[in-house]
């Protein structure tokens, strides 16, 4: 699987960690920068190649982050077929997950359901949320979650790139 990854200042050196981590983990990585730390980059710059990339088959994922991860986010979401899910850390849920009224304890049940019900297909990360620990983790676990075949889920999907 070809995954995309960029970033902005926030996330400069847990890209460059990732990248390594992931390649050894049998994924082929294409790093939309940036090329140098700058704390005055913009993150639009980087987020529309690496989104542009997922949304036209050239990579099959993306992970990108920023100090949030969510204006990262937002400027991903903008490119018709690219679909950004943003993650800070474990959550729970309260209530039932699903149509079939199923509770969850996992942690990690909103990761999942990101791939399982959404088909996000980049993984938005705060960078100044998670250790290195925790990015290698969800992300390993992300790109290894499969999305879902139900006929509502990809009816939904579908009805997002009009």
């Amino acid at each position: 699987m070809k995954i995309a990854l960029t970033t902005d200042h926030a996330g400069y050196e847990q890209l460059k960690e990732l990248k390594a981590y992931l390649e050894t983990e049998g994924y082929e990585c294409v790093d939309f920068g940036p090329q140098s730390f700058d704390v005055n980059d913009d993150y639009p710059e980087f987020m529309f190649p690496a989104a542009q990339a997922v949304a036209s088959g050239e990579c099959q994922r993306g992970i990108i982050f920023g100090g949030s991860g969510q204006g990262e986010a937002m400027a991903v979401n903008r490119v018709k077929g690219a679909r950004a899910t943003v993650y800070y850390g474990p959550v729970s849920a309260k209530v039932a997950i699903n149509a079939e009224g199923e509770m969850s304890d996992d942690p990690y049940v909103m990761l999942r359901l990101s791939r399982e019900h959404n088909n996000a297909n980049v993984l938005s990360l705060g960078a100044r949320f998670l250790s290195m620990d925790e990015v290698k983790h969800v992300s390993k676990l992300w790109l290894e979650t499969p999305d879902s075949t139900a006929e509502r889920h990809l009816r939904r999907v579908e009805q997002l790139d009009v």
